[in-house]
């Protein structure tokens, strides 16, 4: 579970962040929507670790997280943009290279990685290649396993199907889907998509100008807008996806 109470931040005297408040429910996912600008990065950061709020805290399975804590980092997976998966290490490296910082022993770590093997449905001949020569769904599957590793409670994805082609941004969904169901994490997970925050969301908060505008399903968003510009937003974003949709007839 995750708590964010009332966190604020602020970058030479911009806010970025005003009195921000959520909630994530255990083993749910829960969608930061929102456009360039709104706040999403900067959240993402402090729910890392990699930043502090100037006010107000985040608490992870009741815990207060503190930047720097070296236990927090094993409660918290990430998965950033396009999986980030390190180019010079084969994937079998990038997955084991956090258990190796902590020194696990080598039958803990193979029994580990044959574990999230079988639960991502990957090939272990897969594990010896280079990200280059992955496709973008078992590149996914790798980072996902990196992420899973230490067997957190906490997995945070940012905008991880945005450079993909449509078609298999789509199958990619369907498989990440299932993935966090078999996983049994709880679930950030930053997009400025519509379509896919619905399609993953069990609880959507949409962000503007670095406040919370509304947090619900995307049926109460559209049904029950908190305010003129979650109509707007809505409204937009389906403009883009029918002309791109458009012109990819």
């Amino acid at each position: 579970m995750i708590t964010v109470s009332d966190v604020s931040k602020s970058y030479l005297g911009r806010a970025v962040l005003d009195r921000v408040s959520l909630r994530v429910s255990s083993e749910t996912t829960h969608v930061l929507l929102g456009s360039s600008g709104s706040g999403k990065s900067t959240l993402l950061r402090i729910l890392l670790g990699l930043e502090s709020p100037d006010s107000g805290h985040v608490e992870i399975d009741g815990q207060t997280a503190v930047v720097g804590d070296r236990e927090r980092l094993r409660r918290v997976g990430y998965v950033p943009q396009e999986g980030g998966l390190f180019p010079h290490m084969t994937a079998l490296d990038n997955v084991t290279l956090v258990a190796r910082v902590e020194r696990w022993p080598k039958e803990k770590i193979r029994s580990r990685v044959d574990e999230l093997r079988l639960v991502v449905g990957l090939d272990p001949e897969l594990l010896a290649r280079f990200p280059k020569e992955l496709s973008g769904g078992q590149s996914q599957r790798v980072a996902m396993m990196r992420a899973a590793f230490l067997d957190p409670s906490v997995m945070i994805l940012d905008e991880p199907l945005g450079a993909l082609d449509p078609i298999i941004r789509s199958d990619l969904q369907e498989e990440l889907k299932v993935l966090f169901v078999r996983l049994r994490k709880t679930v950030v997970l930053v997009t400025h998509d519509l379509g896919e925050a619905a399609f993953f969301g069990d609880a959507i908060t949409l962000l503007h100008e670095g406040r919370v505008v509304q947090t619900g399903t995307l049926r109460d968003l559209m049904t029950r807008p908190a305010s003129p510009f979650v109509t707007q937003f809505i409204r937009a974003e389906r403009t883009v996806a029918i002309e791109t949709e458009g012109l990819a007839r």
